[in-house]
């Protein structure tokens, strides 16, 4: 499956705008990115990354935690719902790299 990234909790591995590829019931590992379902509401899908997995389920955060809005493990626990791996970021065809990224 492809999801698009959005907001800043990510940054700077993600940026909003980029595109993923997402392996569906893929084996996860600490420090993989993931998507998952955002607990209490699971029309929306989230990504952030697995840090440990425990009893409940995997405990995930962003990497941006002063990002506005930002909603991870520590705002709702450990989750269950993970849906995949992100195996791929892609960017959109309109977006520059900076000059220092060159």
């Amino acid at each position: 499956m492809r999801v698009r990234v959005e907001g800043d909790s990510m940054r700077p591995a993600l940026q909003p705008g980029d595109w993923l590829l997402v392996r569906q019931g893929a084996m996860v590992r600490p420090g993989d990115l993931v998507v998952a379902r955002l607990p209490g509401d699971p029309d929306r899908l989230i990504v952030k990354r697995a840090q440990w997995r425990g009893d409940d389920g995997w405990w995930l955060e962003s990497d941006n935690q002063r990002a506005p809005g930002r909603r991870d493990s520590w705002d709702f626990g450990p989750v269950n719902d993970i849906v995949g791996r992100v195996v791929l970021r892609y960017w959109p065809p309109r977006r520059r790299r900076a000059p220092s990224e060159r």
